[in-house]
């Protein structure tokens, strides 16, 4: 059975690792792919010093982004509702529907927040009420709005 080798991942790559991921692979995958491609490089000791440093800035960067995230959840939770006004056709129902575009638009001019409307999950808005929206501001950190839609 071959040695295995070790290499550092500078990209990533499908089924194997991510960036700066140290992993094993067969010599001549190493040697005739990922070496000569530029997906990867060996293992060497200066190259595993540059891979911690990398990480310790990421892991810094995702730290640095929760806590902005946390400061938006905290000016989120302080709004009791959003109120949200559409044309209104008969027995209460909506000409179209919010859609998050929406809901982060009146986010934005009520707090001055940017909220990302892809990070939204809403109901089926087609009705005057009041309905929640959970937010996703961060892998860890989400907050549930209660959105009310009035006439117009």
């Amino acid at each position: 059975m071959a040695k295995r080798v070790q290499v550092v991942l500078n990209e990533t790559v499908n089924k194997l690792g991510r960036m700066g991921q140290v992993v094993e692979v067969a010599p001549g995958y190493a040697r005739n792919y990922l070496l000569p491609r530029g997906l990867a490089e060996p293992a060497t000791p200066s190259a595993l010093r540059r891979v911690a440093r990398l990480q310790e800035l990421e892991r810094q960067r995702l730290a640095e982004l929760k806590g902005v995230a946390e400061k938006q959840k905290a000016t989120l939770e302080k709004l009791a509702t959003i109120t949200i006004s559409m044309p209104v056709g008969e027995n209460e129902a909506l000409f179209g529907s919010v859609t998050p575009q929406d809901v982060a638009d009146a986010i934005q001019a009520i707090t001055g927040e940017t909220i990302d409307r892809r990070n939204m999950t809403l109901p089926d808005i087609r009705k005057l009420g009041t309905y929640t929206a959970d937010i996703k501001l961060h892998p860890e950190v989400s907050v549930k709005l209660s959105i009310q839609v009035v006439p117009d």
